[in-house]
């Protein structure tokens, strides 16, 4: 009896060894097919030299992924010539392998946006970044997969699904909206194209300066100069300003826009010995030269116009002073500077006076925009021009530090001791 029931004539043996042979027989398709996908179609596509879509289509791992919807789509079709199977075990069956294939296609699709994502990279303009894209597509793939899912193991239509999760559209709304608002700020940014990955941005709110490293979906990561990372979520750029200095370094200059404080006590008129002594400088010998042959034609004009008398009263005649020669020693200085940019605004001008002495501003651009250059730049120039301004009778302004401060007690001490002692001696009853 016992021999009997294990029959291959009843039922529910028959049954069995059918699913099972079923099972066996799609695990030997997935292999075969997953041979011939990875063995021979990925070769023929690397010896063509794939590009583009095509690349993406014959890339292995899509090719894997692929092979596991072979099974699958086996047993969906041929689960219900196994003999003996209850209808609704085949029902559940179909259920299972229709979800299971919606599984493997939307696992294909997510690999072929990451090997795009990966082929764009490589192969195209890295700095145009589509990976916010590749992950909005994976989100839609996600959602379209799990709702078809859910109508296959339901055996329903997957517009009934639809409707039961308009009900819960406020939830969604609620849940998405950071990726909605995030994608919608994703597509203008790439539509004006506000950002690109290397890029360097400042955002002072979320504190960062530095050059992007990545743009997904919801986030932007910038690493800092200091080599920090922050993230700032995508849609917070399009709510809130930030600068992009792309601009400057597609320009070929970096602007230099810095104040050198003069000491006004230290500006007065050049004598005539000190302009001969600066018409030997070099870079100012012909504007020196051209001044000082102004000064005297003008100086005769006034003996004429004004007479002997008045015409030599100092008020009276033109004369230059040291602060004008030393702006025009400057703009002379960063035109012959090899570090200056030649076809952009260059100009040295006067600021108005402060507490803290006569500004003149350098306003010009350096020929490279690499940061250790430019500072490299910035600085000789500036050690140039303090170096220089004693040759011209002119201080740097600087606030008086605590050195000077005991410089000027010491001072007011002698003096102080000396006063004291005449007055004492003074003071003393003669005898």
């Amino acid at each position: 009896m016992e021999f009997d029931a294990l029959s291959l004539s009843q039922p529910w043996a028959q049954a069995a060894f059918g699913l099972t042979g079923l099972l066996l027989l799609a695990w030997v398709v997935q292999l075969l097919v997953q041979l011939v996908l990875t063995r021979g179609v990925a070769r023929l596509g690397v010896a063509a030299g794939a590009t583009g879509f095509s690349a993406v289509l014959l890339d292995r791992a899509v090719l894997r992924r692929v092979a596991q919807i072979a099974p699958a789509l086996l047993v969906l079709l041929a689960v219900r010539f196994v003999p003996h199977l209850p209808a609704v075990v085949v029902t559940v069956i179909e259920n299972v392998a229709g979800a299971l294939i919606v599984l493997f296609i939307a696992r294909t699709l997510f690999k072929m946006l990451d090997v795009a994502l990966h082929v764009h990279d490589r192969h195209g303009d890295a700095a145009r970044s589509i990976k916010a894209y590749v992950q909005m597509g994976q989100l839609v793939v996600a959602i379209a997969a799990v709702v078809i899912m859910i109508a296959a193991l339901a055996d329903k239509s997957p517009f009934i699904v639809l409707s039961g999760f308009g009900a819960m559209s406020a939830v969604l709304m609620l849940v998405f909206q950071d990726t909605i608002k995030s994608f919608a700020a994703g597509l203008q940014i790439e539509g004006n194209d506000m950002l690109r990955v290397g890029d360097w941005i400042e955002v002072p709110q979320a504190g960062a300066d530095g050059a992007v490293i990545d743009i997904a979906l919801n986030t932007v990561k910038v690493q800092n100069w200091d080599k920090t990372i922050v993230t700032i979520p995508t849609w917070k750029l399009m709510s809130e300003s930030f600068k992009n200095w792309r601009g400057m370094q597609e320009s070929g200059g970096r602007r230099i826009k810095r104040t050198l404080m003069i000491d006004a006590g230290s500006i007065h008129f050049l004598s005539d010995e000190q302009i001969e002594r600066l018409g030997h400088v070099k870079l100012i010998a012909d504007y020196v030269k051209e001044k000082a042959d102004a000064v005297k034609i003008s100086r005769a004009m006034k003996l004429r116009e004004l007479g002997e008398v008045l015409g030599r009263v100092p008020a009276n005649r033109r004369r230059l002073t040291n602060i004008g020669t030393f702006r025009a020693y400057v703009l002379a200085y960063l035109k012959a500077n090899s570090g200056i940019h030649p076809d952009m605004t260059l100009m040295v001008r006067m600021l108005q006076p402060t507490p803290e002495g006569v500004p003149l501003e350098l306003y010009c651009f350096t020929n490279t925009t690499a940061w250790v250059d430019y500072e490299t730049i910035q600085s000789d120039i500036f050690d140039h021009l303090l170096a220089i301004l004693p040759e011209f009778g002119l201080r740097a302004f600087q606030a008086p530090g605590g050195a000077d401060m005991r410089a000027l007690g010491g001072g007011l001490a002698v003096h102080g001791t000396g006063a004291g002692a005449v007055a004492a001696t003074a003071a003393a009853p003669r005898e």
